[in-house]
């Protein structure tokens, strides 16, 4: 399971991993009745697509068993920028959150402009920083027009948030010190 061609399926429903079958199943008909086709309003059959597939694999215990164990590893070998403990309330600190989180939005829209969103789950794992410190990031980012909220309730960054970007140094890269203790550099590259 290539990280390349890995599909998040959690990510497509917009779920936790700890997420019960019951929930799984309340957000799939919520979503595939949004995404249908056959719905002249909001219908991406593309999108429904994804849906079904992430709905098949994570509705069935066995399935989802072996996806979890690729879904681990894979979650395991992307890289952090911050550890738990980082949400600090220093000035530094949410400087470098606001970079890396308008840096990674970045990089969606210019790899995937016809559907430039991260999903805020993702968007906690790939900065290693609790939910509540980046709610508060996402609310600044929002009232300063630097993202958007889609459609699909992703977050993607706006054309005044990428001169934002550029205006305080471009994308962050992923540099040894950025990366936790302990972690290679080949992640990053």
């Amino acid at each position: 399971m290539a990280e390349s061609k890995f599909a998040d399926h959690y990510e497509t429903l917009q779920v936790s991993p700890r997420a019960d079958a019951e929930t799984i199943e309340r957000v799939f008909r919520h979503l595939a009745k949004r995404y249908h086709p056959d719905n002249k309003d909001s219908g991406n059959a593309e999108r429904f697509t994804e849906l079904v597939d992430a709905y098949r694999i994570l509705s069935d215990p066995v399935q989802r068993a072996k996806y979890d164990v690729g879904y681990e590893r894979i979650r395991e070998t992307r890289w952090r920028i911050f550890g738990q403990d980082s949400a600090l309330d220093e000035i530094s600190t949410d400087q470098r959150l606001r970079h890396a989180l308008l840096s990674i939005l970045y990089v969606a829209r210019r790899n995937h402009p016809e559907e430039p969103g991260v999903g805020t789950i993702e968007l906690e794992r790939l900065l290693g920083c609790p939910q509540s410190a980046l709610v508060f990031h996402l609310w600044y980012l929002k009232e300063n027009d630097c993202i958007e909220r889609l459609v699909t309730g992703h977050v993607a960054i706006s054309a005044r948030g990428v001169d934002q970007l550029f205006e305080i140094g471009g994308p962050a890269r992923l540099s040894p010190q950025l990366l936790e203790p302990g972690e290679p550099e080949s992640i990053a590259s």
